[in-house]
């Protein structure tokens, strides 16, 4: 494993200040290394801005700035009237990116998307355990194998999948990240020449820059394709400079080492906004940060012991120390911006008086718990440790005792996922397609036990009505159902829902064309530099 030397920061400043004359150089700091480049494999958006944002595209994208579709890949598409064939003609003349590891002989068709998808649903594809130990967990995670039927190639510029059932999200689905397409050629080639794991190490797509190599949790390098379909970018060369700490990610950005970050300490927002050398954006996140307990495990598979634990943690002490006042007190599983919340839901009553009580009344007593703080910041929880150590305080008043554990990020999101891990799970997420299924069914619904679900939580009631709106015709109809799997979730309380947050992204005023994202990923599409 190659570590963060000083090798590779002479390397990353002789990079930054080579500027070999007319080429542009962006650097971003970014918040921590990416667990592989497979997007398929992995659920991160720290994965997903170091891979599927840069290097790929998908049949359909979100339009910069919203949660629109529009088109991708796919130059356009029909549904059938009953909602189970989506018919997608491909974009013509697409070309893949030639890079020193792999030249394309062809043009983007039919087949890459039958690959990218069939890849991740047929168990008898060679592709589908290519990665010793990873799974397919988004796909699989959103029912998907139990929902296409099939994937027909109706011609060389013509896909068709066709659905078992109705599903409202499906177009949205297919702009996220795990859908992004890549190159049958390629694969096929690495499948020939025994390198399938190089798949995860290298990728290569149709998006605007193309990957050049990974230093571990040091730098990622990518170079404009001068062959992007939607045009070369106006950035020659961009950077990912892998640094965690977010004091030090500042100290960067004003010494002009990088030119944007993500995650400011929220105590240094106000000394950011008063640099004039910097801009800072911000836009209200559609995010949800929590405390998932594993509601397999005794006490925690107890309704009333995980409502008792919620009565005891001040969430409003966590949103005033850890973001300053940049966010609001969660009590929904979705964000307050998003259409189908609940406002009539009830917000968690601190009271560790009334939490002692109930602790009492259902017979626990010398109660020991594990709460898992996350080694990265997240838009929805900037320092976890920090949180960690407010809740564990929080417990300690109604006798619970906490012991905080952390771990490499990739292990720890790994751990996560296992539904027989040993702790309470701090976690959080950013909607990906700005559709409530996103939240409810992704996160909580019974299919996503073992990957995003990390409560391990399947409860009938609330999978049902999840299920049954993504079927229902009409976002009114749908709004209901999703108020009422709220009303289900509040009731059985698998998580402690703490905040949504605003999301900051300060950055050089030399920064032209940044869009900010509400689906939390960080794009550098159409991003210049001025002189």
């Amino acid at each position: 494993m190659i570590r963060k030397s000083i090798f590779a920061s002479a390397l990353l400043a002789a990079t930054m200040i080579s500027g070999i004359a007319s080429a542009k150089t962006l650097v971003y700091c970014s918040e921590g290394s990416p667990e592989g480049f497979d997007p398929g494999l992995y659920t991160s958006g720290t994965t997903f801005d170091a891979v599927s944002r840069p290097v790929y595209n998908r049949l359909v994208e979100f339009k910069p700035g919203t949660t629109e579709i529009q088109p991708g890949l796919a130059e356009s598409w029909s549904v059938s009237d009953d909602g189970l064939q989506y018919t997608f003609k491909l974009r013509p003349d697409v070309k893949f990116q030639t890079t020193d590891f792999f030249a394309p002989t062809r043009t983007m068709n039919a087949d890459d998307v039958i690959f990218s998808f069939e890849r991740q649903l047929k168990t008898d594809d060679p592709w589908y355990s290519y990665v010793a130990g990873a799974s397919w967990e988004y796909l699989s995670g959103m029912g998907l194998p139990d929902l296409i039927a099939s994937i027909d190639k109706v011609d060389d510029m013509t896909v068709r999948f066709v659905l078992k059932r109705k599903e409202a999200p499906f177009l949205a689905n297919l702009g996220m990240d795990f859908a992004s397409i890549l190159s049958k050629e390629y694969a096929d080639k690495l499948q020939a020449d025994g390198k399938m794991n190089q798949m995860n190490l290298m990728p290569l797509g149709t998006g605007p820059f193309s990957f050049v190599n990974y230093q571990q949790d040091a730098v990622i390098r990518y170079k404009a394709n001068p062959d992007y379909w939607n045009g070369k970018q106006k950035i020659d060369d961009l950077v990912f400079a892998i640094t965690t700490d977010a004091s030090v990610r500042m100290q960067k950005l004003q010494a002009g080492e990088c030119q944007i970050y993500p995650y400011p300490n929220a105590a240094d927002v106000a000394v950011l906004k008063a640099d004039t050398n910097l801009t800072v954006m911000e836009q209200e996140g559609l995010n949800v940060g929590y405390l998932a307990y594993n509601t397999t495990q005794a006490p925690f598979d107890r309704p009333e012991v995980r409502r008792a634990l919620n009565m005891a943690i001040n969430k409003q002490a966590i949103v005033d120390m850890v973001f300053q006042g940049a966010a609001t007190v969660a009590k929904n599983p979705i964000p307050p911006t998003m259409w189908s919340y609940d406002e009539s839901s009830k917000e968690d009553v601190y009271d560790p008086e009334a939490a002692k009580k109930a602790l009492d009344e259902a017979g626990i007593k010398d109660l020991s718990m594990k709460i898992w703080a996350m080694p990265v910041a997240r838009p929805y929880m900037l320092n976890a440790r920090r949180a960690a150590e407010l809740m564990q305080a929080d417990l300690d008043k109604v006798g619970v005792k906490v012991e905080i554990v952390s771990y490499e990020w990739a292990e720890y999101l790994k751990r996560a996922r296992d539904p027989n891990h040993d702790g309470a799970v701090m976690a959080g997420w950013t909607g990906d397609n700005g559709d409530p299924d996103n939240f409810l069914h992704t996160l909580l619904g019974c299919d996503a036990v073992g990957s995003n679900n990390i409560a391990a939580w399947c409860n009938k009631e609330f999978n049902d009505i999840v299920v049954k709106a993504k079927e229902a015709d009409g976002q009114e109809e749908r709004s209901k159902l999703y108020q009422e799997a709220q009303a289900v979730f509040k009731n059985e309380a698998p998580w402690v829902t703490i905040d949504h947050s605003l999301v900051v992204v300060p950055m050089s005023n030399k920064v032209t064309g940044y869009v900010m994202n509400p689906l939390g990923t960080h794009s550098f599409e159409g991003v210049d530099l001025a002189d």
